[in-house]
């Protein structure tokens, strides 16, 4: 029997098929569409959709040529914070809203100044108010299109949604709701004072389950019997994308860290009690019964460098970089602090940006490269200190994500952290970590750990080389944050 995952991405939409050993079968990706007119980013649910039943019917197919096995579950997992508005008759009543879109900046204002943030991260988990959440874009609504607010319904985020076309139930899972800034993580149910105060009632959400939950079978309509999809399919809500990543990549106890490093570098480890630390670290609802999730993001970490490479190196390869600043010898390139978005919590600074520290006529376009990779390392081990000061245990390290590809960054980034750094073999690490939810949800592996020992391998690994310069580094690196503070609003006041 073989078992689909579907991940529901920002850029793209992943779909594979997996045998109930989870040899992966088939895997497809389409490009997601957006509309985006300034701050605002939206996008057609319906056209998300369809694009995700004509995958699925293609890998489904693929799947039975190849071993003649029909499917037994569909499991989601993906991005979060994307809201949808549905009528009284279940359709979508306008634009899906991304969580790109950052429109609702005055009303974090307004809610902040309502809301103690102490309270907010107790209940919610989040140390900040921020555009990305759900709750702000419901006040925007609220404040903006209020004909439109008093029609809708239904509000979903989009994996709800997903799960709502499949199988005809309304469900979403804690991990989800962790990022909507309307859920009690400790006590899983929705907080109902600032939806009252969005104008928002309880009855228009869907029911919140647990993670990995079976939400129902698939819908009639969907059923194709030459494709192996009947209405025995069970449909299994998952998880959040970056905890099937966890999950897809070994990191399924205490004491280790998942690091990925794309265009975020989001920073994961699981705990299995709630930890408010002195830190504000962000704190999620797991994948696993009674598990929680540390995950600190920061938005401009793989980011930095894709940025510089485009506007100082367009005609230069990644490999190439790599290549030639392993051929140099810089002892000690500009200090660089990756804050070109701004700087998410624990260290939240909306006003916060990049920084070039120490520039030498000496220096050249690849070691301001350099200069970027050790930066974004800083800020790893940045939240791995803070992670250590909530008393959390970190042994080692799971990389994954573009930068993963590149040794050097890589060992850069494992000298700085003074942590191993393990990097897996696959690179799908969330359409497998669902797969592998599956796979253990249909007893075909008796638990999650039988099925992480069998299925994932280590392509490499790193040590940690103690040096004085990175230590030098890290000390500027932190002194130089500090030290700009009242630097960073001055500049925003007056820009």
């Amino acid at each position: 029997m073989n078992i689909i995952a579907i991940d529901l991405g920002t850029t793209n939409i992943k779909v594979a098929v997996y045998s109930k050993r989870l040899k992966l079968l088939t895997t497809l990706s389409e490009s997601v569409s957006y509309h985006r007119k300034n701050e605002f980013v939206e996008f057609d649910a319906e056209a998300y959709f369809i694009c995700i039943r004509k995958m699925v019917e293609q890998v489904a197919a693929l799947g039975k040529a190849a071993n003649n096995e029909d499917i037994t579950q569909i499991v989601l997992t993906g991005q979060a914070e994307s809201l949808i508005l549905l009528d009284s008759e279940k359709n979508p009543l306008r634009p899906a809203i991304s969580w790109l879109d950052m429109r609702s900046r005055k009303e974090c204002d307004e809610l902040t100044s309502v809301f103690d943030t102490d309270q907010c991260y107790q209940i919610t988990g989040q140390p900040e108010i921020i555009p990305t959440w759900p709750i702000t874009k419901m006040l925007w609504l609220n404040r903006n299109e209020n004909d439109i607010f008093k029609r809708a319904a239904h509000y979903l985020l989009l994996k709800d949604y997903i799960v709502y076309r499949l199988c005809g139930r309304m469900a979403g899972d804690y991990s989800i709701y962790s990022f909507s800034h309307y859920f009690n993580i400790t006590q899983k149910c929705y907080w109902k004072e600032i939806l009252d105060y969005c104008g928002v009632r309880v009855e228009q959400l869907p029911e919140v389950l647990p993670s990995c939950s079976i939400a129902g079978t698939l819908l009639p309509g969907l059923v194709n019997e030459s494709l192996g999809l009947n209405s025995e399919v069970k449909i299994n809500i998952g998880t959040l994308d970056h905890f099937a990543g966890m999950i897809g990549t070994g990191n399924i106890i205490e004491g280790i860290v998942s690091e990925s490093a794309g265009t975020v570098l989001a920073i994961a480890t699981l705990i299995h009690k709630p930890v408010f630390s002195a830190g504000r670290l962000p704190l999620n609802c797991g994948p696993f019964p009674d598990s929680y999730v540390l995950l600190p993001v920061c938005e401009s970490g793989g980011f930095s460098l894709e940025w510089y490479k485009n506007n100082f190196l367009p005609d230069v390869s990644f490999a190439d970089i790599n290549n030639a600043l392993s051929q140099k010898q810089t002892v000690f390139p500009p200090v660089f602090l990756p804050y070109l978005t701004g700087v998410n919590a624990p260290d939240f600074n909306e006003n916060a940006s990049g920084v070039f520290f120490g520039i030498k006529a000496s220096h050249d376009k690849y070691d301001f490269a350099l200069s970027i990779m050790q930066g974004v390392a800083c800020l790893l081990r940045k939240n791995l200190d803070y992670m250590r000061d909530s008393g959390i245990e970190i042994n080692k390290i799971i990389s994954v994500g573009g930068g993963a590809k590149s040794p050097l960054w890589t060992q850069v980034k494992s000298d700085f952290s003074n942590c191993e750094i393990e990097i897996p073999e696959n690179e799908e690490a969330a359409c497998l970590g669902a797969a592998i939810i599956g796979a253990v949800s249909e007893g075909y592996f008796k638990t999650f750990e039988i099925a992480v020992d069998m299925n994932i391998k280590i392509a490499k690994r790193y040590t940690p080389s103690k040096r004085d310069d990175y230590e030098k580094t890290y000390h500027i690196f932190s002194l130089l944050y500090s030290a700009l503070g009242d630097v960073y609003t001055v500049n925003a006041k007056e820009r």
